[in-house]
């Protein structure tokens, strides 16, 4: 991010991409480093050591969820999107498995191309597939987005899919836009700031749940766990214990 900044502010984009690196977890919590200081950030990910996605219309995976997100400043709190460009992540369909628990809709197949709630479907033989993003009624959108993605990092990187698999096969796709050297920062706020208003003055189909913007909930959940404590989700505290007692690590 620090490279990428330096270039933006001297040539008003900076973009670095990252081959053979480590699961770089919540690509929206990098996002405020940049929007702090009225920046913006694209960033995203793949794994071409991994499989658990299928092309739409597909049994076989080809992809990881391959996540794309961006941190955009306002006036306000910025607007950070995280979207997986699969039905569903890696990480929630193992939860899910371990729990016993469903899925909240059809976002898996099984291996004969049957939609299905039940995670379990990713561990069976013939083993299914996570859906791409959309399912099976526009799925051909997420998988769209994919292949974006797979082109941003793996393809800009020269490293991924066409290569043996190797350690840590993550690649990464990193730019910062400065908007000082485009129609400038305080237009820049000016033009985001109207759509953050007319988003969250736009009348709720629920009266109980007016309308955020993407990443809002996520900001004010960060502040008040600063404030009060991080709370995990049950069964997370328990897995770390073993760990802890290795390491002589006191629980909290």
């Amino acid at each position: 991010m620090a490279a990428a900044t330096g270039k933006a502010k001297q040539c008003g984009t900076g973009t670095v991409v990252i081959r053979k690196s480590h699961h770089i977890a919540c690509l929206a919590s990098f996002h405020k480093r940049a929007t702090d200081r009225g920046l913006m950030m694209i960033l995203a990910s793949s794994d071409a050591n991994s499989a658990s996605v299928a092309p739409f219309g597909g049994l076989e995976p080809v992809f990881t969820p391959n996540p794309i997100s961006v941190g955009i400043p306002t006036p306000g709190l910025p607007i950070v999107t995280d979207i997986s460009t699969s039905a569903t992540t890696n990480g929630l369909t193992n939860r899910l498995h371990a729990e016993g628990g469903k899925l909240p809709a059809p976002r898996v197949i099984d291996g004969h191309g049957q939609p299905s709630h039940d995670p379990a479907v990713l561990f069976r033989e013939p083993k299914g597939t996570i859906l791409p993003l959309g399912g099976l009624d526009s799925g051909h959108k997420g998988y769209g987005l994919s292949l974006v993605v797979e082109a941003l990092t793996g393809g800009l990187a020269g490293f991924g899919r066409a290569d043996p698999k190797q350690g840590w096969g993550a690649t990464v796709f990193l730019q910062i836009l400065d908007p000082a050297a485009f129609g400038g920062s305080d237009a820049f706020l000016r033009q985001m700031g109207e759509v953050a208003r007319q988003c969250h003055a736009s009348r709720p189909a629920d009266p109980k749940r007016p309308v955020r913007l993407p990443g809002e909930k996520g900001l004010l959940l960060a502040q008040r766990q600063r404030d009060e404590g991080v709370s995990l989700h049950p069964g997370v505290l328990e897995a770390l214990a073993p760990r802890a007692e290795k390491l002589k690590v006191k629980m909290p």
